[in-house]
């Protein structure tokens, strides 16, 4: 399979490891991966500020950006919900373009469901020894149905053990645009979701959302615990070595 990976905004100004962990999964389950050079932002900040106008230029440059390949592989659940649930919602009264938002979303895959669910990728070969919990991000849960796809693959991982987190399906307050309109209730959404990661007794936080898990390592760094922060694709990929956890001194 020709397959197109969708780096995102944080991934490539934060955290670029998280895409070439991407590219290892990938090219571990068979895939002939390329990444466009013509990509920019999915347009979800635009789309959830009610900017529909420029959220529609952006989508109309990855339809050209991502055309002819089988599928476009995203590391992060919000973005691929954008892709593959809201496009062709911001198109709907668009006859000429509608088609173009259908099929970019048709072909558009969440990085674990996609290793799962069409390349069916039952274990990686990696190893991790720590004790870790899972916080589900919200677009990937509710508009993807992420779940168990990357608690499959985790079972795999040599020496990982993962410790359920209470509330793991509750928002940890990042949302976006949510954080910058909200703060004090963003704030005390993380404030909770650090502390149930503590009580988790693990000793890493994973995630599939770098968003969440900037949020959550940042909240974590400021409260002095001691829990390594980390992107469930780095794990998977066997970069735990390579790479510092997420808000690590350099």
């Amino acid at each position: 399979m020709r397959v197109a990976l969708f780096v995102t905004c944080l991934v490539d100004l934060f955290r670029p490891t998280v895409g070439f962990a991407a590219i290892r999964l990938l090219e571990q389950a068979g895939c002939t991966v390329e990444v466009p050079r013509a990509q920019t932002c999915c347009g979800q900040p635009a789309y959830n500020s009610g900017d529909r106008a420029d959220a529609k230029a952006i989508a109309l440059q990855l339809f050209d950006a991502f055309a002819g390949y089988d599928h476009i592989v995203v590391p992060s659940g919000s973005c691929a919900g954008m892709i593959r649930v809201h496009y062709p919602g911001l198109f709907a009264d668009d006859p000429v373009n509608l088609p173009r938002a259908e099929d970019i979303a048709s072909r558009t895959w969440e990085l674990t469901s996609f290793l799962v669910d069409v390349c069916g990728m039952e274990e990686v070969t990696a190893h991790y020894d720590r004790a870790v919990t899972y916080h589900d991000a919200c677009s990937g849960l509710r508009e993807l149905g992420v779940k168990l796809q990357p608690r499959q693959l985790l079972g795999s991982v040599v020496g990982l053990r993962l410790e359920e987190l209470s509330d793991a399906e509750v928002c940890c307050g990042f949302g976006g645009t949510f954080c910058i309109k909200y703060p004090e209730i963003s704030d005390k959404m993380v404030t909770d979701k650090a502390a149930d990661i503590a009580a988790a007794g693990a000793e890493a936080v994973l995630a599939g959302d770098l968003g969440c898990l900037l949020n959550i390592a940042g909240k974590l760094s400021r409260q002095g615990r001691r829990i390594e922060v980390r992107h469930v694709a780095e794990v998977l990929a066997g970069m735990t070595e390579e790479v510092p956890p997420i808000g690590a001194p350099r």
